[in-house]
């Protein structure tokens, strides 16, 4: 191989396993030496299993060499958010509240990946309990942008997008439930779905319920679709897991764009967008118009479903907080007590008028639908802001900022980011691309014409500002 091997996408491992031209030791070694390299300017990764992942990078030798692998993305190195429960490894979701014994069992999306012979890098940063849109946690500290340490990674699956970003592992793992796969994503420049809800098994259940998505985070469209064909299968423990689920992934990436209908809105009626990232976005849908598609500017039409979101949201921190006792609430983010006592104290029949919203924006997006294939927005209003911060300015609220992702957890839709270009900061823009549930393969069709048409560069190393 001349290439970096650390460089490698999933596809690219794949193919030269099957050649003999690598072996999944040397690109787990790779991967763990970007990791000693770049994690200590980005903090990524909050455990990082190097004895496990060669022991099970020997093993993917062994079957490569055998003409046996057990899939496409056997031996390919990998992460999981520290969310998701990995057999042996603790599971602490970025707080003091949590204990570090070891999960006794893995999480259905764990066990995917380990059926289908992925290696397990380790686990990645979140906010404590994956409660907010950036990646900063009192036992993690804050996870950093590659491209400027100085500005946030995004969250809440920050540390996933940030080793994506570097490739200290190519397939990572990412949660969603209010836009916590695409804001990494949007900030770090690399590409990531939420695939429809039902799609990608949960257990245990999320806090957040009904609002969230597992899905991958990586470098390519590709790389996302093969990791798709590993975790996007049922596990009786997820009773909201869907039926009919697709056989390939792969299968959607390679469809021309002609006869597409695409809605462009810029601000969904209701969003303020930064102009250098309007300008990113605007020339990002010229091309998807010059690969076929027919594109008009269009809004969804429904009202910006802030407060509606913010209630089931804050119910879901509630939750959470039910069963850490009061004393240890002193050493939690001060700004997730303050939601969830927020969501305790919030009527019930507030929360049922928010789920009413929310079946009216979801019927809102199903008759847009029948007129558009895809809708298509700015994944984020802005670059990413200063490291540390919760917001770019003096609001409180996180999701003010992030007015176009939250919707589509409402809604269940599949939603993906993908790199289009730099803010005038030298930052990456993202762009949104949307579908009706259950049609994923629009997204993953636009996403990866898109890609091919305007690949995007990534970072030889973590930028730190002067």
């Amino acid at each position: 191989m001349t290439a970096d091997i650390g460089t490698l996408s999933a596809a690219a491992l794949s193919a030269a396993y099957a050649a003999g031209a690598l072996s999944p030791v040397e690109a787990t070694a790779a991967a763990l030496d970007r990791i000693r390299r770049f994690d200590g300017a980005v903090n990524a990764y909050c455990v990082v299993d190097d004895a496990g992942a060669l022991a099970a990078a020997r093993a993917s030798e062994a079957r490569w060499r055998r003409g046996e692998p057990l899939s496409p993305v056997d031996g390919v190195p990998s992460s999981i958010k520290d969310l998701t429960m990995v057999k042996g490894l603790p599971l602490r979701k970025g707080s003091f509240t949590t204990g570090d014994a070891p999960s006794a069992a893995d999480a259905p999306f764990t066990a995917r990946m380990r059926e289908a012979g992925a290696v397990i890098l380790g686990k990645t940063t979140t906010p404590e309990f994956g409660w907010k849109g950036v990646t900063d946690s009192p036992l993690t500290g804050v996870t950093r942008n590659p491209w400027n340490t100085g500005r946030t990674s995004g969250g809440s699956s920050g540390g996933a997008a940030a080793a994506a970003a570097l490739n200290m592992g190519v397939l990572h793992q990412g949660s969603d439930a209010g836009g916590s796969i695409r804001i990494p994503c949007g900030f770090c420049g690399v590409f990531g779905i939420k695939p429809s809800f039902g799609w990608v098994p949960q257990w245990p259940a999320s806090a957040m319920t009904t609002l969230s998505h597992l899905g991958p985070i990586a470098r390519t469209v590709r790389d996302a679709a093969l990791m798709l064909n590993a975790v996007a299968r049922p596990d009786d423990r997820d009773s909201y897991a869907g039926t009919g689920f697709p056989a390939d992934w792969t299968a959607f990436l390679d469809r021309p764009l002609e006869g597409l209908r695409v809605a462009y809105s810029p601000t969904l009626g209701y969003a303020t967008v930064r102009p250098d990232v309007r300008r990113a976005v605007d020339a990002a849908v010229k091309v998807l118009e010059d690969l076929g598609a027919t594109v008009r500017l269009a809004d969804p039409g429904f009202a910006d479903p802030l407060d509606p979101f913010n209630t089931l949201w804050h119910a879901g921190a509630a939750k959470i907080l039910e069963g850490i006792p009061e004393a240890e609430r002193a050493r939690m983010d001060p700004a997730l007590v303050k939601i969830a006592e927020d969501g305790a104290a919030t009527p019930m029949v507030r929360y049922m008028q928010a789920l009413d919203v929310r079946a009216a924006v979801a019927e809102t997006m199903a008759l847009f639908h029948r007129d558009h294939d895809v809708l298509v927005t700015p994944m984020l209003p802005l670059t990413a802001f200063a490291a540390g911060r919760n917001v770019p300015d003096d609001g409180e609220d996180w999701v003010c900022w992030t007015p176009f992702t939250y919707p589509f957890n409402m809604t269940q839709q599949p939603a993906a980011s993908v790199p289009c270009g730099f803010g005038d900061d030298g930052l990456p823009v993202g762009l949104h691309v949307v579908a009706a549930k259950w049609r994923d393969d629009l997204v993953m069709r636009v996403s990866a014409a898109f890609e091919a048409a305007c690949p995007q560069p990534f970072p030889e190393a973590p930028v730190t500002p002067a």
